[in-house]
């Protein structure tokens, strides 16, 4: 593998890793080491090999190499010593900071964006995933590219059949770049209008939509399959899945409901990519509930917590209603799988161990109180003929009492959310006269 090669993958065919050379730059008195040793994490995620760390302090980035020329020059010299293949910049770098230290080192320069943009394309495997991805990446290659070495900058024209006002390679890259943006969010549109049309459909039928938000690599995968059994591929690796996948669960009391299983967050997430992966993160605008999956054994739980929060924030999605589950609570001494209750009574924090399967009945429990609405009691008089009703009812767990009267009608007590129960009387119409027959028996 030439180590100038532009434009190639982070990580080769080969079975051999890329080496790499991780830079950081403190730009404050105090050194946020969990910063460093998260982009460590994501390096490891897109399965380089870490052949040095090189930090440095500044009160301000340089203005050509970003890190000091000194600094820059050891870089450089720390390539060749161990051979790297690229550096790794824990930083968004401009285009021309990224050219200025390709041209010292004599190898690839991949900035924070970059290295998790290449993460989400060996992740994407969806057809929507993968449109999303080529979508951030070209968004962000079009602010990055300059004059190339060679005759690809020149003119076209000159030779017989090429006269003419000509196009410089650069203007046909910004060209084409241009008309394939154009092309994804098209398609992409297209796929936001089917996403958008399933909502409508979930909403006119009053199903609720929980959604799993949370730092990346905190078990929301684990959870999922937990819960769904759907078999989603989880790892201990930063953005170990990248589509979004619907299943269909029930809870007590609510009936059926739609849980979505998101990209997780993390600290600095480029806009590029908030942006390119709109329809998707709108399963969490869109969401009756956010269940907030935490790693509960994280020392940085906090600090994870805020950055989600932000992406929240910035996605317009902070003002719904949010259940915390603190996963992996098994790592933690003296902790049980447990639910926390505010000073209203209703569930705030569930505390469980998605691995182990320890607690998954107290997050139901939980998310039950959370989406239950209002309940309602009545007595119903069921003649023999109803029995699909009566199924419905069976299936809700909604019976309280049941007796028979002379004729063998069914006399039903039932207690159903109050949603639930107007769904019932729209499918059933008779059911309101199976209510006034009970008043009457």
């Amino acid at each position: 593998m030439q180590k100038n090669a532009e434009n190639s993958p982070l990580v080769a065919a080969e079975a051999l890793p890329e080496r790499a050379i991780l830079v950081h730059l403190y730009l404050s008195q105090v050194k946020d080491t969990e910063n460093l040793l998260e982009f460590q994490t994501l390096a490891e995620s897109a399965g380089v090999e870490i052949a040095a760390v090189l930090t440095t302090s500044r009160s301000s980035p340089h203005i050509k190499y970003y890190v000091g020329q000194g600094k820059a020059q050891e870089i450089a010299d720390a390539v060749k010593q161990f051979d790297a293949d690229v550096v790794l910049v824990n930083h968004q770098l401009s285009p021309a900071q990224t050219r200025n230290l390709q041209s010292l080192c004599d190898c690839r320069v991949v900035d924070r964006t970059g290295l998790i943009l290449d993460i989400f394309a060996q992740r994407a495997r969806s057809h929507e995933g993968k449109l999303q991805v080529e979508l951030a990446q070209l968004r962000h290659l079009s602010t990055r590219l300059v004059r190339r070495l060679g005759n690809q900058d020149q003119q076209k024209g000159g030779a017989v059949g090429l006269r003419g006002p000509g196009e410089t390679q650069l203007e046909t890259d910004r060209r084409l770049i241009k008309v394939r943006i154009q092309q994804l969010q098209n398609r992409l549109e297209k796929v936001s209008k089917q996403r958008n049309q399933n909502r409508k459909t979930r909403q006119k039928a009053d199903i609720p939509t929980v959604s799993l938000v949370g730092y990346t690599n905190a078990g929301k995968s684990t959870l999922f399959n937990a819960i769904t059994n759907a078999g989603v591929y989880a790892a201990d690796q930063l953005f170990a899945t990248l589509d979004p996948t619907l299943r269909r669960i029930d809870v007590q009391d609510v009936g059926t409901t739609i849980l979505a299983d998101t990209v997780g967050f993390i600290r600095f997430l480029p806009h590029d990519l908030v942006s390119a992966f709109k329809s998707t993160l709108q399963e969490t605008t869109e969401a009756t509930l956010l269940l907030h999956v935490i790693d509960a054994a994280d020392d940085r739980k906090n600090e994870n917590i805020d950055a989600v929060n932000q992406v929240l924030d910035e996605i317009g999605a902070l003002d719904i209603p949010t259940l915390l589950v603190f996963n992996k609570a098994d790592k933690l001494e003296g902790i049980e799988p447990h639910i926390e209750y505010n000073d209203e009574s209703k569930p705030v924090a569930v505390y469980l161990s998605a691995q182990r399967q320890q607690g998954i009945d107290l997050l139901f429990t939980a998310m039950q109180a959370c989406l239950k609405n209002e309940l309602v009691s009545e007595t119903v008089l069921l003649p023999i003929t109803a029995g699909q009703l009566y199924t419905q009812f069976r299936q809700h767990n909604c019976i309280k009492s049941e007796a028979f009267n002379d004729f063998g009608d069914r006399l039903l007590t039932i207690e159903v959310d109050k949603v639930q129960w107007h769904k019932w009387l729209k499918q059933f119409p008779e059911l309101a006269e199976y209510v006034e027959f009970a008043e009457w028996a």
